[in-house]
């Protein structure tokens, strides 16, 4: 097996002009992009505005088709595999909907479920008699894959589980549970929102149906962007919940075909400026490899958990047997708002998760709101060092107080 060479960090954060301004620990939110993806979007919209929108589609098409290719290549897929949408969100309910259920059926996830995915859940049981069965964790807080393996039967039409969820570092064991998914031939949706661009991603190895994700977290891609892997032993059973001219053709007055690829899941419109945006952030993020980037956010995340539980009064809440490059922490006396909005004023960005983004695990954990710092591949150690030193200063003024 190659060696894998690490990150130039010097040179990610001489392409970053973010870096510059803010210690960004939001990668799990928003990353900063490189200058690349920003340019290539800009000179995009620059030559739109003079030649015209359609013009400037058309000049840019083969640009725009290496974009599939580049998002194949990420994930070890087939071009005609790939779907590009506006964000993740998007991609995943174009599978979901478009899946039947009927009273009885049965939809397997975990608890670290998002709530926008277990939201459809519950609209879908709602409406057609369907149950949501939520996997029990194992000792380490990962899906328990015994647990999920007993609970298989005729019934069960899904299985559908956040890769890594949105209140932490835990990284579920997708590549296992997707095996329990093929053995039983059920369909198995990976949602990757936060796992695409910062974990080597394989779909062959992680045995998945269909897989969503999104541009603008730790791929570093604009806002606005996503995409979607639909293996053809699903696609080819799936008719999407809403079609256009462009996910199907309109053959004959009352005939229509829907595309035999994934593009069925696609819409016409779309911003062009941001495919390719995009398509540069893959690229970029190819070019260092996947690998790399890896094991250089892993290391990081594990030395920013070790130093933030050091601290007294300081709880860091990340579980599982594998862990990435988010980090989920509170502290003691003091809201995670308030935690956020003093980091902010120092440049330090930050996020929180509520309740409402994960229910099943905030309720079974008793978890307050949390505070998320999540490092990517240009943050560095002086930027933990800062980081750290001003929670601890917050936690040595909440137990004064």
């Amino acid at each position: 097996m190659p060696s894998i060479q690490p990150v130039d960090v010097a040179r990610a954060r001489a392409e970053t002009p973010g870096c510059t301004g803010v210690v960004h620990f939001n990668n799990a939110g928003s990353a900063l992009p490189p200058a690349l993806v920003t340019d290539t979007m800009v000179d995009y919209l620059r030559a739109e505005a003079l030649v015209g929108g359609y013009e400037a589609a058309a000049a840019t098409a083969e640009r725009s088709a290496a974009v599939y290719t580049s998002i194949a290549r990420l994930i070890n897929a087939e071009p005609e595999d790939i779907a590009i949408t506006d964000n993740a969100t998007r991609s995943w309910q174009a599978v979901f909907y478009a899946l039947r259920f009927g009273t009885g059926d049965r939809i397997l996830t975990s608890r670290a479920e998002y709530a926008s995915n277990a939201i459809a859940y519950l609209q879908i049981a709602r409406r057609t008699g369907a149950r949501v069965e939520v996997v029990a964790d194992d000792e380490t807080g990962q899906l328990d894959v015994a647990d999920l393996r007993r609970l298989i039967d005729e019934h069960v039409k899904l299985i559908a589980v956040s890769h890594v969820p949105t209140q932490g570092g835990l990284v579920n064991p997708a590549e296992e549970i997707g095996a329990v998914a093929r053995e039983a031939g059920i369909p198995f949706l990976l949602d990757a929102c936060q796992s695409a661009g910062q974990l080597d991603l394989d779909v062959e190895r992680l045995q998945c149906d269909a897989l969503s994700a999104t541009g603008r977290k730790y791929l570093r891609g604009p806002r606005g962007t996503g995409f979607l892997y639909v293996h053809p032993r699903l696609r080819e059973r799936l008719e999407p919940a809403t079609l256009d001219l462009h996910s199907a053709s309109w053959e004959a007055p009352d005939e229509y075909v829907v595309d035999p690829t994934a593009k069925r899941f696609e819409v016409w419109e779309r911003d062009h400026a941001a495919v390719l945006g995009l398509g540069a952030a893959v690229d970029y993020a190819l070019e260092w490899g996947l690998s790399a980037i890896e094991a250089r956010v892993g290391a990081l995340a594990a030395t920013l958990r070790g130093r933030l539980g050091e601290i007294e009064g300081v709880q860091v809440h990340d579980v599982g047997a594998r862990k990435c490059g988010l980090v989920s922490f509170s502290l003691d006396g003091l809201g995670s708002e308030q935690v956020m909005r003093t980091l902010a004023a120092a440049k330090i960005n930050t996020s929180v998760t509520h309740a409402t983004s994960a229910q099943y695990d905030f309720t079974a954990r008793h978890l307050p709101a949390l505070v998320r710092a999540s490092v990517h591949y240009y943050n560095t150690d002086d930027e933990i060092d800062l980081l750290t030193s001003e929670v601890a200063k917050l936690a040595q003024e909440s137990r004064s107080s």
